[in-house]
């Protein structure tokens, strides 16, 4: 059943136009004045509004996940043979074979394929697909685009009390993850309840750290193990040496005793090249170098004292502040002291007294960063008071190469792995500097303000594309270079050779630059 209303209404009220009339005004509320109200009024200035014509919008990027390539081996064997014939019996197999060339699919088959691979042979009989035709050349010449650098990441440490980053390294494989080593080298000064932790940090997941180190000291220092990227090597504000295993943790599996370790802080760390792969060697201010095995870290296996009148005394040694070993030359390594000397160092000398070969003496303050080049390893850099200087060992009186004297203190260098004239350098005032002395010996090739605080510590990866720069808050910046900084330029190795015959010009120039307080511009041989 359905229920109808109807609604009726007359045709005449459809549509009818409103009459609009004059009337009396009626007053339906009245608000007397209230002067408690009044008194509280305040008065509103003109007031400007700025209004944006344009819809605000934001910019959001999302690190995704990482392509992963695997490459996998065939191992390819002689096959379809049926499971009655032994393909190692001749004339089973000669048996088999006349038996399957009669066969009609198997003519067809062998006619189809020889066209196509008659016709491939005659293809590269005409053009050579596999010909070098500029075998001769090292190097693609790069176009002149102007050296420039970007901020890719920041990594900040998570504590609420700051320490500074002082000691970084690059994953071994990858170079998807950094090791960072935080502590306060101001003696005495560390902050009530600072932390002792150390980072390790994915590149991919800037946030948050992936593993926490946590030695009994603040670390100094901290490297990787090239051979076994699980392992790691850190030196201790106390002056112990600490070997960590990321498959087992956070806590320390290797410790040195107090007793037979140094009585300074750690300021370098070394992993030696063995067959092992398990030693290491580290110096400290008390100026000491020790060699040590991961497996045994009970007390050093060599110590050799930094005395360079070779009397042995430990009391007159320089302490150490950096740390060189190349592992092409094995049996040398090389010392950066607090007074400004390198010390190159024999490790397979009979004596302890001969093991001190030679010193190079040219800074006015620490050494800070040590560094043989890559590609040259006789030729070597060294970063301290305002400069960074280029030796060559077969010339000890004086560097080869210096740069100006900066205004700001220099804190640490290193060459780059992929360009043998390409040399970093940081200072105190938060500044990178990029070095190319084949484009440019007077200044830096490019100048890059990372922070206001001071730049302690960088690192760069091994392909030469990304450098890593730790500052005294503890913050690490990750900075990409353009391809011209890391791509070897063309004839490049023959001009940065930096060859003994280069020096006599040098040499006549030293007391103009060394011997006075300002010196301009980096001196290179001619």
């Amino acid at each position: 059943m359905e229920i109808v209303y109807v609604y009726v209404k007359k045709r005449s009220e459809f549509g009818k136009p409103c009459n609009f009339s004059d009337r009396q005004a009626e007053l339906n509320i009245n608000i007397p004045p209230n002067p408690e109200l009044a008194e509280q009024f305040v008065e509103r200035n003109p007031v400007d509004t700025g209004i944006q014509c344009s819809t605000s919008m934001s910019e959001h990027e999302v690190n995704t996940e990482r392509f992963e390539m695997e490459t996998r081996g065939i191992n390819h064997v002689e096959g379809g043979w049926p499971k009655d014939v032994n393909p190692l019996e001749l004339e089973q197999t000669i048996r088999f074979r006349k038996k399957v060339e009669k066969d009609e699919n198997y003519i067809n088959t062998i006619t189809q394929l020889g066209s196509i691979m008659e016709h491939c042979i005659k293809q590269n009989n005409a053009i050579d697909i596999y010909q070098e035709y500029f075998d001769d050349e090292d190097a693609v010449e790069v176009t002149d685009e102007a050296p420039s650098a970007k901020t890719i990441n920041v990594l900040r440490d998570p504590q609420v009390i700051k320490r500074s980053a002082t000691h970084l390294s690059w994953h071994p494989d990858g170079n998807r993850k950094l090791a960072v080593a935080y502590s306060c080298l101001n003696f005495q000064r560390a902050p009530e309840g600072m932390s002792h932790e150390s980072y390790i940090w994915d590149l991919e997941n800037p946030n948050k750290p992936e593993i926490v180190l946590k030695p009994s000291s603040p670390l100094v220092t901290l490297e990787y193990n090239p051979k076994d990227s699980h392992v790691l090597l850190g030196g201790c504000y106390n002056g112990q040496l600490a070997c960590w295993d990321t498959r087992k943790g956070s806590l320390v599996a290797e410790l040195s005793t107090v007793e037979f370790s140094h009585r300074d802080p750690v300021y370098g760390s070394i992993w030696l090249q063995s067959k092992t792969g398990t030693e290491c060697f580290s110096a400290s201010t008390d100026g000491q170098v020790m060699w040590w095995d991961i497996r045994k870290m009970s007390e050093p296996t060599e110590v050799v004292i930094l005395d360079i009148a070779r009397k042995e005394q430990l009391e007159n040694a320089l302490g150490a502040i950096s740390l060189e070993f190349e592992s092409t030359l094995p049996t040398k390594f090389m010392v950066g002291t607090e007074q400004g000397i390198v010390i190159s160092c024999n490790r397979k000398a009979k004596t302890s007294a001969e093991k001190i070969v030679c010193t190079f003496s040219g800074h006015h303050g620490p050494i800070y960063a040590l560094q043989r080049n890559p590609f040259y390893p006789k030729n070597f850099l060294t970063v301290g008071d305002w400069t960074a200087r280029i030796w060559s060992e077969d010339s000890r009186e004086s560097s080869i190469m210096w740069t100006k004297y900066h205004m700001a203190y220099l804190t640490d260098g290193a060459w780059s792995p992929v360009r043998p004239a390409v040399f970093f350098t940081t200072r105190m005032d938060g500044t990178l500097d990029i070095w190319d002395f084949v484009f440019k010996q007077c200044d830096p090739a490019l100048s890059l303000k990372v922070c206001d605080e001071a730049l302690f510590c960088l690192r760069v990866q091994d392909n030469g594309c990304f450098i890593a720069c730790g500052s005294q808050l503890g913050t690490t910046t990750l900075l990409e270079v353009s391809n011209g900084l890391c791509t070897l330029q063309k004839n490049e190795k023959n001009t940065a050779s930096l060859k003994q015959p280069g020096l006599e010009a040098d040499e006549e120039v030293e007391g103009e630059d060394l011997g006075e307080e300002e010196g301009h511009g980096a001196q290179a041989p001619t």
